[in-house]
């Protein structure tokens, strides 16, 4: 776990995390003035974000980009292909948890089953709930307290006034000859497959599997296999494996792409991550 040193906030340095072996079901992160970019992507978490100070641009699959402002709080659903970037030459600071979706369906299946719609409040005691769990998560309570602390400010998010945000899956447009596709990649595939392959295995032709990769995931093949190698990645990287063997187990070219490619989704180096 990564404690936050004397005041709570990280100046422009990289991002401080919360992770704890007691409680493997959360993660959580702070950013401060901080520019760095992030592509398109998507979670297997509930992620809840919070802006702090400066702006962001909260942009869906082939939607229009929503304006956060400070104080903005936004609940995003797992899978659900987002990028939230700062304004062009200005710094935002920001906050993230991540909620892995097994544990909030044990211990509360009706939020679990919220959990699909994306949206953003502004409410200011909202944004102010957030902040005091958050610093919670960093503190030293205990791990029954923390655990509390997030399923009570999820419950308080469900209730809240909350404006709709557009996002993707769209339910009614999988082709139903895709998830047989998706399944055998997510399990079976650590490397990209190209397309010709995927097309082949899917009875589909190449551009006919591009609209439908598009259509259920809101990415394209390759961006989507990229981005489920850097999931997997996270998880190698908070078990300790070195970067050289994660590079290699996820068909990255070498450390140093892996190191460019795990920056460019998560605004911060596999290194610094693990740490």
């Amino acid at each position: 776990m990564i404690r936050p040193r004397a005041a709570t906030r990280n100046g422009n340095g990289p991002p401080l995390f919360f992770r704890s072996p007691a409680l493997p079901h959360l993660e959580s992160r702070r950013a401060s003035h901080s520019r760095a970019c992030y592509r398109p992507h998507s979670h297997p978490t509930l992620s809840i974000g919070a802006v702090d100070g400066g702006a962001s641009v909260f942009s869906g699959a082939g939607t229009a980009p929503v304006l956060l402002r400070p104080g903005s709080v936004v609940w995003i659903p797992a899978e659900c292909v987002h990028a939230c970037n700062p304004l062009p030459g200005r710094d935002w600071s920001y906050q993230m948890l991540h909620v892995e979706l097994d544990w909030l369906r044990t211990q509360q299946p009706e939020l679990a089953a919220l959990a699909g719609n994306a949206r953003s409040s502004d409410d200011p005691a909202l944004h102010a709930h957030y902040c005091a769990m958050n610093a919670l998560l960093f503190s030293a309570a205990t791990p029954a307290a923390k655990n509390e602390a997030v399923l009570t400010f999820l419950r308080s998010f469900a209730l809240a006034d909350a404006t709709p945000l557009p996002s993707v899956p769209v339910k009614g447009r999988v082709d139903p000859r895709l998830p047989a596709l998706l399944d055998w990649l997510q399990h079976s595939a650590r490397q990209d497959v190209p397309l010709d392959e995927l097309a082949a295995r899917a009875g589909m032709g190449r551009y006919q599997l591009i609209r439908a990769f598009r259509n259920a995931t809101g990415m394209a093949p390759r961006a989507w296999q990229l981005n489920r190698r850097i999931n997997a990645s996270r998880r190698l990287l908070r078990d300790g494996r070195s970067l050289a063997a994660i590079a290699q187990d996820q068909g990255f070219a070498d450390q140093a792409h892996f190191q460019r490619m795990f920056k460019a989704h998560t605004g911060t180096t596999p290194g610094h991550y693990r740490r």
